[in-house]
């Protein structure tokens, strides 16, 4: 994160592949904006599903071995949306799953990362316990006639939506062929419940009722209700290469938070800022001025936003540099995690929390070296969740990887399935996938 060296940049952008993990259930009292939409048990106590056609969209991107682009090496996503499927195939619904697979941007390809759903059947089957038909389309008279045909508590499998590619431009066509498979539709694909499209938003104009799964249901209810009545204190905890893909975001928990903790590549912008002097250190210069507007506004608003007090720097962005930890007036190469008076001060606020949000690692947490502040603060939520009770949200992203890495996913109260998604609730934007719901 930390280095303006362009071979650095490249290998992080490599480095991006968010893992995603469901973490156990914990309680947590939710906001009524978090309820206002119609949830799954809501329908089903409106209407009676038995022999219903209900159209539920998921998120089946699980990654496949690259050596057979077949073979599913990990079927998280596969997980997540096994509550709502199960609940309404208990309820004797005629289920129909819907799903994009990758970016084929319009055209059909057979197999691989942006190819057919075929891949997803078994593991679908076995998690399920019934068998998985899939269709060879998302619409058209072919698909009418076999949605039309289901039995009771059987399941139908669509074809990749993106195969279509009006389907990432809420395309009306596209919409009513989704739409004429059912008259009920649940969401329950909260990584991208911030997209307007056909098969998340327009297709809900064809519907009786929509409604929110358990899956996007849980996420509204936790990160809604973190940031919009949280038990308090509130700490945020932002981290990540850039101040500039965080803006919106650290101005939204400003005006809600009680503490905000600055980690990752950004820090060294508000340094520069603050008028030190970064060494080698990645900083963004077109947001200089905006980070110190930022330092002001928290000020302003008796928010405290606490940077770290030093830094672990290297001569090298390599996992075998040598680590050096440097005070921030006397940063020397390029800053590459927090350092350990850093690490004790952030415990102290996270200890004195009881409710924590974080996104975003604190340095390089690939390299051994340079991955302590991330694995430590990955230790303390852990901590803070088991001993005290307190809640604690990963919202997406490289922070969900840093903690199911650590082993720690299943002591958190919630790990988001959403990265983009995650970060705009969490700026307080409506979700599209959301806003087209039927209300409670």
């Amino acid at each position: 994160f930390f280095s303006r060296n362009p071979t650095f940049i490249a290998m992080m952008r490599a480095f991006a592949s968010p893992l995603l993990r469901i973490s156990k259930q914990r309680s947590f009292h939710s906001t009524p904006a978090a309820l206002e939409k119609l949830n799954i048990e809501g329908l089903a106590s409106k209407v009676d599903l038995s022999g219903q056609n209900v159209l539920m969209r998921v998120d089946l991107n699980v990654p496949l071995d690259k050596s057979d682009e077949v073979t599913v090496t990990d079927d998280t996503r596969l997980r997540a949306i096994v509550p709502s499927a199960k609940y309404l195939l208990d309820k004797n619904a005629k289920l129909i799953l819907c799903s994009h697979f990758g970016r084929p941007k319009g055209e059909i390809i057979e197999k691989g990362k942006n190819g057919r759903l075929t891949p997803a059947v078994s593991h679908l089957e076995t998690l399920l316990g019934t068998k998985v038909v899939k269709a060879d389309d998302c619409m058209g008279p072919e698909v009418e006639k076999m949605a039309a045909d289901m039995e009771p508590g059987t399941v139908l499998l669509l074809e990749n939506t993106r195969f279509y590619a009006g389907e990432t431009k809420n395309d009306p066509e596209l919409s009513a062929g989704l739409g004429a498979l059912a008259d009920y539709f649940v969401m329950d694909a909260f990584g991208t419940a911030h997209r307007a499209h056909s098969s998340t938003a327009g297709v809900t104009e064809h519907m009786k009722m929509s409604a929110a799964g358990y899956l996007l249901d849980k996420e509204l209810k936790y990160l809604k209700g973190a940031v919009d009545s949280p038990t308090r204190p509130l700490c945020a905890i932002v981290g990540g290469a850039k101040v500039s893909t965080k803006i919106p975001v650290i101005e939204s928990l400003i005006e809600k938070c009680d503490t905000v903790l600055i980690g990752g590549g950004m820090i060294f912008t508000f340094y520069k800022a603050m008028g030190y002097d970064v060494g080698e250190s990645l900083i963004e210069e077109d947001m200089v001025e905006l980070a110190g507007k930022l330092m002001k506004q928290a000020e302003e608003k008796g928010v405290k936003m606490l940077l770290p007090s030093d830094v672990v720097c290297a001569d090298k962005f390599d996992k075998d540099a040598e680590a050096t930890t440097c005070a921030i007036d006397s940063i020397k190469g390029m800053g590459l995690d927090i350092g350990p008076q850093s690490i004790a001060e952030f415990k102290a606020v996270i200890d004195a929390s009881e409710t924590i949000v974080w996104n975003g690692p604190m340095g390089v947490f690939e390299f051994p070296k340079f991955a302590v502040g991330t694995f430590a603060v990955a230790d303390m939520l852990a901590d803070a969740t088991s001993s005290r009770g307190a809640i604690t949200i990963i919202g997406g992203g490289d922070s969900v990887a840093a903690v199911n890495t650590a082993g720690l996913g299943p002591k958190m109260s919630h790990i988001s399935t959403g990265g983009g998604a995650s970060l705009e609730l969490l700026e307080g934007k409506v979700l599209p996938g959301v806003a087209a719901l039927t209300d409670a």
